[in-house]
């Protein structure tokens, strides 16, 4: 090897080895992108993408805006795209107010209206998030185009499981918010992280998201603001429901598609599914087919293979729905 030849491959090998790894698909969302002032307290937005309408995700309760990490950028490939934290959560500030839908709805109108990003919207809301998008299309009807409804909150959803399961749903409803005030308690004293309360409140980071994402998350779930946030989104379910029943109208010709689980959260693991398993899972798609249809643009897909948390397991039936709601609109 000649000496020029030498020099250029230690040069290219110095340069290989000073060079910055390459970040991993949504690590963007481990650091803010913008933090918009909504008038004293600051809420976080992650916008990509280029194009109208504008596509706005609503996370579910207890989720940042990176809970959308793999559907946001193929969404953005054809029009403008953007998560947020709700007030809180990931990098935005805590809210003096209820964490309630409503509250939510007029945080995230005034976040796009601080940030300029005028209307119109398509909306997509998972669980909770599912029904505060309803709720801001109710409330403001000519900035809203369509919406992508992922396995949302409903305010009848625990009336016929309840009766099916003699009240067992609302029961797992009440244990899961004894159990976060037990980790809200552990979080003030701090957590042991050999502890049983570790394990159990904390756990290890979220594999479905980015590594440094899900590390971000484990550190955000040792902070009793965390738990604080968490605990008061799930006291407040009972208020939610309530708006949303008395909001509750048809939505026209607004193009309105809802995603539905394909597997049941309730089967017991190694258990063939029980008749009144089979009848909760009816209940909950004949509930969500009444939402598509009162819609004259509505339509609802059962999504095989998936459970409650749609954009993580399976992301691309998501983006399609997003995608096939602009087409309606288009038309």
């Amino acid at each position: 090897m000649n000496n020029k030849i030498l020099l250029c491959a230690l040069a290219l090998s110095a340069l290989s080895a000073n060079a910055a790894p390459t970040p991993s698909p949504g690590s963007d969302f481990a650091v803010p992108q913008r933090l918009v002032d909504i008038g004293g307290r600051k809420l976080a937005l992650h916008c990509s993408g280029t194009g109208s309408p504008t596509v706005v995700f609503e996370s579910p309760s207890g989720g940042a805006g990176w809970e959308w990490w793999r559907v946001q950028a193929k969404v953005a490939a054809k029009t403008r795209a953007c998560t947020y934290d709700r007030a809180g959560y990931g990098f935005s500030d805590p809210s003096p107010r209820r964490a309630d839908a409503a509250n939510a709805v007029d945080d995230l109108h005034a976040l796009l209206t601080a940030a300029g990003i005028a209307p119109p919207y398509v909306l997509a809301g998972n669980s909770f998030g599912g029904g505060a998008v309803q709720l801001f299309a109710w409330t403001h009807p000519d900035e809203v185009q369509g919406l992508v409804l992922v396995e949302p909150m409903h305010e009848d959803e625990l009336l016929r499981p309840d009766a099916l399961t003699h009240g067992q749903i609302s029961g797992a409803e009440k244990e899961i918010i004894d159990f976060g005030d037990g980790c809200a308690a552990q979080a003030a004293k701090g957590f042991d992280p050999k502890s049983d309360a570790y394990d159990d409140c904390i756990g290890g980071p979220d594999p479905s998201l980015p590594p440094e994402v899900g590390a971000l998350g484990v550190k955000m779930r040792l902070t009793p603001a965390w738990w604080r946030v968490r605990q008061a989104e799930r006291v407040a379910l009972a208020t939610d429901r309530e708006q949303l029943r008395a909001a509750r109208k048809p939505f026209g010709d607004m193009p309105v598609i809802v995603l539905v689980r394909g597997v049941s959260p309730y089967l017991i693991p190694g258990q063939p599914q029980s008749d009144t398993n089979k009848a909760v899972e009816s209940a909950n798609l004949e509930l969500l087919t009444a939402v598509a249809r009162s819609s004259t643009k509505g339509e609802v897909r059962v999504v095989a293979g998936a459970g409650h948390v749609i954009q993580e397991t399976h992301p691309d039936a998501v983006v399609t729905a997003v995608d096939d709601v602009l087409a309606k609109i288009s038309r």
